[in-house]
């Protein structure tokens, strides 16, 4: 006589096609660490049954970057150090050199006066440039001001003008009989002084074009952090009974000192950078060298006479003597901040 299966004991036959359903999430988690990995590590079925693929979309609107960046950037510096490395008279000799270039530029005494001087501009420019802008963003942000947005124009406008353009017009400013900085002078007794061509003032005429240029360029970025300051902190302030100069100790440097952190190190950065001003305004770094700065110096070694080598020796040189001081002026500002 035949035996006819039961209900229960159709349904947990081992041929139902119901799959059982886990005991636990640790199995289910098991049971689909096991299913990964008896396929091989490859990915996981989509729900069409075909293998997910990653999108290619992102990778080929990164394409143009990337061949920019290898093009224009990482390429020019592995090449430059390789140049660095080479004797170079224009496009006819090149030779191996080693570390040839890097010490000659030990012994180079036209290199190393270019770097004083280039200090020195340095200095100059943040020691007189940052608190003149500091005065004016202060100046231009008081609410009683008349037209304070005209003076904000104004301030600001020099830095649209270009270098070269400057160096051709204050050359007529500087003028030792027509200039009119001179004529200036005279009305006040003042005998005319040679800007251009006295060697020990030719610097400071750098200077002191550098700083109309860029007082109201720096100007800007001390507005922003003034005017991020909360006006709470000066009314608490002064109901402490803080006067004008505590208010400015204890509320505004602090407030904008990250800012001023900022613009010392690219001002630093700038300065060595500096090259069309002297080679336009002191006519190629004169009188003698009294003005050649180091860009104006590499640029002489580099493509007038043809040592392309050991302009790029100076140049890494150069690039390696930023970077320390960039380091050492985030160091300092840093432990000042600490202070206040």
């Amino acid at each position: 006589m035949s035996h006819t299966p039961g209900r229960y004991e159709h349904t947990n036959s081992p041929d139902s096609r119901s799959p059982a359903a886990p005991a636990s999430c640790g199995d289910a988690i098991n049971g689909t660490a096991r299913s990964t990995k008896y396929s091989g590590g490859r990915h996981a079925p989509g729900p069409t049954g075909g293998v997910r693929r990653q999108p290619l979309a992102p990778w080929f609107f990164l394409l143009p970057f990337g061949v920019i960046f290898l093009t224009f950037t990482l390429y020019p510096l592995g090449y430059s150090v390789y140049l660095s490395t080479r004797q170079t008279v224009g496009t006819r000799v090149n030779v191996f050199a080693g570390a040839a270039n890097y010490l000659d530029l030990l012994h180079d005494d036209v290199f190393w006066g270019s770097l004083g001087r280039t200090v020195y501009f340095a200095v100059c420019s943040v020691l007189v440039q940052l608190p003149t802008a500091l005065a004016l963003a202060l100046l231009v942000h008081h609410r009683r001001l008349p037209g304070r947005m005209v003076f904000r124009t104004i301030f600001f406008l020099p830095i649209l003008v270009g270098p070269v353009f400057i160096g051709v017009a204050f050359r007529r400013i500087y003028g030792v009989q027509e200039g009119a900085l001179n004529q200036c002078l005279g009305l006040l007794g003042i005998p005319a002084i040679d800007w251009l061509r006295n060697p020990d003032v030719v610097l400071n005429t750098l200077v002191l074009t550098a700083l109309w240029m860029y007082a109201g360029f720096h100007m800007v970025y001390f507005l922003a952090g003034l005017q991020g300051i909360p006006v709470e902190l000066y009314e608490a302030a002064a109901i402490d009974g803080a006067n004008a100069w505590q208010r400015f100790r204890a509320v505004t440097l602090p407030g904008i000192w990250p800012i001023a952190a900022f613009l010392m190190t690219a001002s630093t950065i700038g300065s060595f950078g500096l090259f069309d001003l002297p080679w336009v305004l002191t006519d190629r770094g004169g009188p003698g060298r009294a003005s050649t700065t180091l860009m104006v110096y590499l640029y002489e070694r580099g493509f007038l006479a043809g040592d392309l080598g050991y302009a790029a020796a100076m140049g890494w040189l150069i690039t390696i003597l930023l970077l320390a001081v960039s380091l050492l002026q985030l160091r300092v500002t840093r432990a000042w901040a600490e202070e206040m």
